[in-house]
């Protein structure tokens, strides 16, 4: 996934996916992390395949707790995948004076999700963006078979931290 041709400059998430990644099971402690730092995020079990600035890999397991009565897939697991794949895709891009927080969230179900899902995402930040910019990413989700089952579009708002305000006592 890397374009060694024209780098981009890596932040503080893109870095330490690539500290981690060069030890074995370096993408499940990032995962791992990743499901620390986002809890609710965690709760599917996603796994970070691949990661570079504006691209981004992660599969879903197919198991118990991610299904539905239908035997497959969970809708919002599925959405839960897709808001996570867009993220980071986003996250990934921005510099560490910047944030990103979703807005809405829309998905296309395609057919029935069963099996290991992967989802990708792809996003390039313009050179010049004003604070609180708006945003939408798409990724498909594909089951083994490399069919989509589902297409999750993510608005994401990014824009600058704010700085503490200083006591002017």
């Amino acid at each position: 996934m890397t374009n060694t041709s024209n780098p981009k400059p890596k932040n503080q998430l893109v870095k330490l996916w690539d500290k981690l990644n060069r030890l074995p099971f370096g993408s499940r402690l990032f995962s791992l992390f990743l499901g620390w730092y986002a809890p609710y995020s965690g709760s599917i079990g996603a796994h970070v395949e691949a990661l570079d600035v504006g691209e981004v890999r992660v599969s879903l397991r197919d198991r118990r707790k991610v299904r539905n009565h239908l035997k497959s897939v969970h809708a919002i697991a599925s959405v839960n995948l897709g808001e996570i794949v867009t993220g980071l895709a986003v996250l990934t891009t921005i510099s560490d004076d910047m944030r990103g927080i979703v807005l809405g969230l829309r998905a296309e179900y395609k057919k029935k999700a069963r099996g290991t899902l992967t989802a990708t995402a792809f996003f390039e930040l313009p050179e010049q963006m004003e604070d609180n910019t708006p945003f939408e990413v798409s990724c498909d989700i594909k089951d083994k078979a490399g069919d989509i089952v589902v297409t999750v579009t993510a608005n994401w708002l990014l824009g600058y931290k704010k700085l503490p305000t200083q006591n002017k006592d």
